[in-house]
C-alpha cells in the first residue's frame, strides 16, 4: 500500500477566478483567514509535502509554501496546474486539491493512498453522483501523456482518463468535502454557515 509519506500534494490556485470577479480565490478571506489557509489546515496533518500552483500573486502564496506557475501559458485550466505539479513535486505520486474547498476530508490522503494498485496511473474522487477531477492523485508516469495531451490542445480531462489506467475513490459518504466557493455569494453564504 502507498503511504501518505510517499506522496506530495499540490494546492491548485492557478485559475483566473472569473466567477469571483477576477479576485485570486485562494487569497480571499473566509472567517478572517485566506481560503488557502483553510485548505492547508486540513491538509497539513495528512502530508508533509504541500506545494502551491499559482500563476498570480506568487509572492503572497510563497508565505504558505513552495510556489510554481504553469508551464503552459495559455491557462489550460486545472490540467495546467496538474502538469506543473507533476514536474515540480519530489515524489512519484502527486495529489491535487483546489484552493477554494475549505472542508477537505481529514482522511483524504489516506483514502487515496489505500486505493492505489500497481497498475494505477490516476485516482479521482467520486462523490456518489459525480467525479471530482480536481481532487485527484497522479503517478508521474502520466507526465509524458499529459504533456502531449496539452501540446495538441486537448483540455477535456475525461479524454486523458481514457488514455490512462484511471480508478475512482469513493467519497459518497462525505460530499461536503467538495464544496467549493466560486462566487462572492457562495463565499458569503458559506461564511454565515460555518
Amino acid at each position: 500500500m502507498l503511504l501518505p509519506t510517499q506522496t506530495s500534494w499540490v494546492i491548485l490556485a492557478g485559475g483566473q477566478a472569473s466567477r469571483m470577479g477576477g479576485n485570486d480565490k485562494g487569497l480571499i478571506l473566509l472567517n478572517g483567514k485566506p481560503l488557502i489557509q483553510h485548505v492547508i489546515d486540513r491538509l497539513a496533518p495528512q502530508t508533509s509535502q504541500i506545494l502551491i500552483n499559482a500563476n498570480r500573486h506568487q509572492s503572497q502564496y510563497a508565505q504558505y509554501g513552495q510556489v510554481f506557475g504553469d508551464e503552459f501559458k495559455q491557462y489550460p485550466g486545472p490540467l495546467g496546474g496538474i502538469h506543473a505539479g507533476l514536474l515540480h513535486a519530489p515524489t512519484d505520486w502527486v495529489g491535487f486539491v483546489p484552493c477554494d474547498s475549505p472542508q477537505i476530508n481529514t482522511d483524504l490522503v489516506a483514502r487515496f493512498c489505500s486505493e492505489v494498485t500497481a497498475q494505477t496511473d490516476i485516482l479521482v474522487a467520486h462523490d456518489g453522483d459525480y467525479q471530482q477531477p480536481v481532487f485527484t492523485l497522479y503517478h508521474k508516469r502520466v507526465l509524458p501523456k499529459l504533456t502531449a495531451f496539452l501540446e495538441r490542445g486537448d483540455r477535456k480531462i475525461i479524454l486523458l482518463y481514457k488514455e490512462c489506467h484511471t480508478r475512482y475513490v469513493d467519497f459518497s459518504d462525505s460530499p461536503q468535502c467538495f464544496v467549493n466557493l466560486n462566487t462572492p455569494e457562495e463565499l458569503a453564504q458559506f461564511g454565515t454557515l460555518s
